[in-house]
């Protein structure tokens, strides 16, 4: 089901949120994210909200473009954000005082000399259009360069992404890209090639949006909203609804580029109107924080 937030929309709090954050947090043009964004995720966290980020990002990305501006902002004592990055491959929570030390599950880590030859091919190949993320710490990513337009970048990105299978191969590693399916010897797939609009994530199949919403609920401490918003950007990211709505919660994806198109779903499929990505996830978090602070 579709339908368009409205301003009537009353969300009862507590409501757990988990983002993505390339697209409905962070812009994915300047890869910043605006201060009424921050704000209003200040605002909700001390409404009570959980609020937990999913993403594919890096934990140095959230460190520098999330926690650095709300530290700035203020995050109030007391108050806990929880980060699940390279989709669920690593997590780390943060606080006015900091962010904790981050985990990350080595079984689902690509190896080390595979990243090496990624990263020549980027250095040799495609460094006019794309860079290699150092900061990644068990897949393997590269992304668009801030100077490049997402056209140019789209336009190599096919190229990259055949040069990356023919790597796997020669590693023996069974990979999918897509519906497109290259087992290894033994005749398993246990990578996958995910292209998104800036970028491209070499990892685990075992990743993904779900795994993050599982180790999400584990993180929060203390009582388990029973409803929560998930949103997102891309078709991927409604396994965060799908996994809390098998879960039995209940449970409304904000989607902020319904263009790519809205799979039938049997939980609410939200959109902002005409509003995309960090637009779209600007209005709906803010009329959230406004619902969340008001009295009743």
């Amino acid at each position: 089901m579709t339908s368009s937030v409205s301003s009537s929309t009353t969300v009862p709090a507590p409501v757990g949120l988990l983002l993505d954050v390339d697209g409905p947090v962070a812009s994915p043009v300047s890869r910043t994210v605006r201060p009424e964004i921050i704000d209003a995720l200040i605002a909700l966290a001390g409404a009570g909200w959980p609020v937990i980020f999913n993403t594919g990002r890096s934990d140095e990305f959230i460190r520098e473009e999330v926690l650095k501006p709300m530290l700035a902002a203020g995050i109030p004592a007391g108050i806990t954000f929880h980060a699940i990055c390279e989709k669920g491959a690593t997590w780390f929570s943060f606080t006015s005082d900091g962010a904790t030390e981050v985990q990350v599950d080595e079984t689902l880590a690509l190896p080390q000399e595979f990243g090496d030859e990624v990263r020549r091919l980027v250095e040799e190949q495609f460094a006019d259009h794309m860079f290699f993320d150092e900061t990644k710490r068990a897949m393997v990513s590269i992304e668009q360069r801030l100077d490049v337009g997402n056209e140019d970048y789209l336009d190599r990105q096919g190229p990259f992404d055949a040069a990356v299978l023919e790597i796997m191969q020669h590693f023996d590693m069974g990979v999918c890209r897509l519906a497109h399916h290259l087992p290894d010897s033994d005749d398993s797939v246990d990578y996958r090639v995910d292209p998104t609009i800036i970028s491209t994530d070499i990892e685990s199949v075992r990743v993904g949006k779900d795994l993050g919403a599982e180790r999400a609920l584990r993180l929060i401490d203390g009582d388990i909203p029973h409803s929560w918003r998930t949103v997102g950007d891309s078709r991927t990211d409604y396994a965060m609804a799908d996994y809390l709505h098998e879960h039995g919660y209940s449970v409304a994806h904000v989607d902020v580029r319904p263009a790519d198109g809205v799979p039938e779903k049997p939980y609410p499929v939200l959109t902002e109107g005409e509003l995309t990505n960090d637009d779209a996830g600007a209005a709906f978090l803010l009329r959230c924080a406004e619902t969340a602070v008001s009295p009743v």
